[in-house]
């Protein structure tokens, strides 16, 4: 069996997107002919934690870890909550306090490519043994964080072992980038190491055509696109236990730089003016929320018709995914997240129900729910054709007629994309 190591930061019980990804590669690469090994943290500093997802490791996978030492464990003293949103890149982008100046400074000045970076050597003096040993044929890294990407360099300097690089974000364009303070030589070292990486690994996989597009300015080396998806089976979903009321369900962080206005503004109307709306329609938010959504739900008057619940395990969010009457995906308005597809896309998908988008113009996620048939999409701007949507959708909702025919979703299936990485691994 074809040998693989996936070494990653984010495994269960960490939370949130970043651990979906290669949970669920491992769980069906032995199908496909390939052995995943996986080499983790053994005491990270997990922003999420969601202990629910452990029972989805294999329990005959074996799984290497040390310790990690994160700069983050001191920034905790001078307050939890701002470290945690600091180490998972939740930077606000006004009204920062002269701390979160400091730490964001710190963190994009002293600690490049980011604050794992003390794992890189251990990691290397202990890797290098065990792949000799297991006879591993392949190293998959796998970032943000993009330190875990150093580890791979160092191995394939010394060991010449095929090495592939996953970037699950992009690195040096990715929104939060430009909010890190970071001087000019700071900016100059982090382009450097993306560019060694880049140039220095066998091959990219990717997880959007965007940033293939952006990669290939950089390198020359193969680029593939393996997006993210779903693990569930799309036969057996079946349209029932929907939410009695209107609901429009958003799933995930929605931070203040995703304050869709336009929305707000057109469900304020709509529950002026129509009185069967407003009875009806609930706004649900689940996960986390910025403060700023909050205040502008509450000065448009929708807050009476909004349920925040936050964070949820994995397995919850799917269900509210697949109860609720209509799922609203939120990318920031600008030109760096184009190339952005939220991992909860593929479950949205999955969960089979009218997707709600609003995000950039040339928005790829967009072009994916427009070319699957699975929603709609408006950008910022747009007010009242999303508001004439809304209104649609609600009357469909009342002659209980509100369902969405979507196409050529099972490709985004866990399994399919297993299919696809094992051929890279095996066939090319």
């Amino acid at each position: 069996m074809h040998k693989v190591l996936i070494i990653t930061y984010y495994w269960p019980p960490a939370g949130g997107p970043g651990v979906q990804r290669w949970l669920k590669f491992v769980k069906y690469l032995p199908e496909n002919g390939i052995l995943p090994l996986v080499y983790i943290p053994k005491n990270p500093t997990y922003p999420i934690v969601d202990p629910s997802l452990n029972k989805e490791v294999p329990k005959d996978l074996e799984v290497y870890s040390t310790n990690i030492f994160e700069p983050y464990n001191i920034a905790s003293f001078f307050g939890k909550k701002k470290a945690r949103q600091i180490s998972s890149g939740v930077i606000a982008s006004q009204d920062q306090s002269t701390l979160e100046k400091l730490l964001l400074w710190i963190r994009g000045n002293l600690f490049i490519p980011d604050a794992r970076k003390f794992w890189i050597k251990p990691s290397f003096d202990y890797l290098l043994p065990i792949i000799k040993e297991q006879q591993i044929d392949t190293i998959i890294t796998t970032g943000p964080p993009h330190s875990i990407h150093l580890i791979g360099l160092a191995l394939s300097e010394h060991t010449k072992i095929r090495w592939i690089a996953d970037f699950r974000d992009p690195w040096t364009s990715i929104s939060y980038h430009k909010k890190l303070r970071l001087s000019k030589k700071a900016k100059e070292k982090h382009k450097s190491l993306e560019k060694q990486v880049l140039q220095s690994c066998d091959e990219l996989i990717v997880t959007s055509e965007t940033t293939k597009l952006e990669f290939e300015k950089l390198t020359a080396k193969r680029i593939h696109v393996i997006t993210n998806g779903f693990d569930v089976a799309i036969s057996t979903l079946k349209p029932e236990g929907l939410d009695v009321k209107f609901s429009l369900s958003h799933i995930g962080s929605m931070l203040s730089d995703r304050n869709p206005l336009n929305l707000w503004v057109a469900i304020s109307e709509l529950l002026h003016e129509n009185k069967a709306f407003k009875d009806l329609f609930k706004l649900q938010l689940v996960g986390v929320v910025g403060e700023q959504v909050l205040q502008s739900l509450k000065d448009y008057g929708i807050m009476d018709n909004t349920i925040y619940k936050g964070y949820v395990s994995h397995q919850e969010a799917i269900e509210f995914q697949r109860r609720s009457q209509v799922l609203l995906l939120v990318e920031i308005d600008s030109q760096e997240t184009q190339g952005i597809i939220p991992g909860k896309l593929f479950e949205y998908f999955a969960a089979k129900r009218p997707i709600l988008g609003i995000g950039p113009k040339k928005w790829e996620a967009g072009d994916m729910i427009i070319d699957s048939k699975a929603g709609v999409v408006f950008d910022y701007l747009n007010k009242q054709e999303l508001k004439e949507q809304l209104l649609n959708w609600f009357n469909l909702f009342l002659q209980e007629k509100l369902k969405v025919e979507s196409v050529h979703i099972e490709k985004y299936s866990r399994k399919s994309l297993t299919l696809k990485l094992a051929q890279k691994l095996l066939w090319e």
